[in-house]
């Protein structure tokens, strides 16, 4: 078993250094596919043994699915650039190599930090992604840009101990900018298939996400910055229904 690490950036060069460091034990290979980088994010990848490939970014999902026809390996770690493993995921993997049978697809749990604090209840509490798997048994699918792996029907993922470490955003402000940014790519995507905005939906859907995720999912417990991921979340889906919303207007 071979492991091709494929990974996406656009100027992350404050993160870059310390995600290959963590898998630099595992790949066999490192794909890089940077969207033009105006920082030093492309040449610290190159210093730490990555191939770096340079390509105008498609779209969350297209632009993962593109790294992925780089890689020369079966198997693939597909993280992003914000992400790192453990040690213990980190041997996890290694004993699954020299076994030697691998499963086609690995569920992983991601360990959110935000703005310093590691988040353990709300709706970052289970947060768990499929990222290692058979490039002939998956893709990455969903809707931009919460993209995720979609696996062939017959395929069941096992989980692996230890995380992956994610270090999601370092202020409030920058987790406000990403929620408008994301709210047009998911309104503009949610249009390109067809979906349907409504009164209902700009009003309620952010009330039904917020109560699931601040109260139900105990996302309190996590203090004050529970309430402002649970808010900012909420933010985002009544962002994209209500600019959904304004995109069939227009067509009028």
């Amino acid at each position: 078993m071979q492991i091709s690490v494929t990974i996406i950036t656009f100027n992350e060069a404050s993160n870059i250094k310390r995600c290959l460091q963590s898998v630099a034990s595992v790949a066999d290979e490192i794909i890089v596919l940077d969207s033009y980088s105006t920082d030093q994010t492309a040449e610290i990848a190159r210093q730490c043994g990555a191939t770096v490939i340079s390509q105008k970014f498609l779209g969350h999902i297209e632009q993962k699915n593109l790294a992925i026809s780089y890689a020369n390996h079966d198997y693939i770690l597909s993280i992003d650039a914000d992400e790192a493993l453990d040690e213990q995921l980190a041997s996890v993997i290694l004993s699954i190599k020299k076994a030697g049978v691998p499963a086609q697809a690995y569920l992983v749990n991601r360990f959110n930090n935000y703005c310093g604090q590691w988040i353990r209840y709300g709706a970052w509490r289970s947060d768990k992604k499929i990222r290692l798997f058979n490039k002939h048994f998956g893709r990455w699918g969903g809707i931009n840009p919460h993209d995720r792996i979609v696996l062939s029907e017959s395929v069941q993922p096992e989980t692996l101990k230890g995380n992956l470490l994610h270090w999601s955003y370092n202020s409030i402000a920058e987790h406000q900018n990403k929620v408008n940014k994301y709210a047009e790519i998911a309104a503009l995507a949610y249009q390109k298939t067809g979906k349907k905005s409504s009164a209902f939906k700009i009003v309620m859907s952010p009330v039904f996400r917020f109560v699931r995720d601040y109260f139900f999912k105990l996302g309190f417990l996590d203090g004050k910055n529970g309430l402002i991921i649970a808010a900012l979340t909420a933010k985002e889906v009544y962002l994209k229904y209500k600019l959904l919303k304004g995109f069939g207007l227009n067509q009028n």
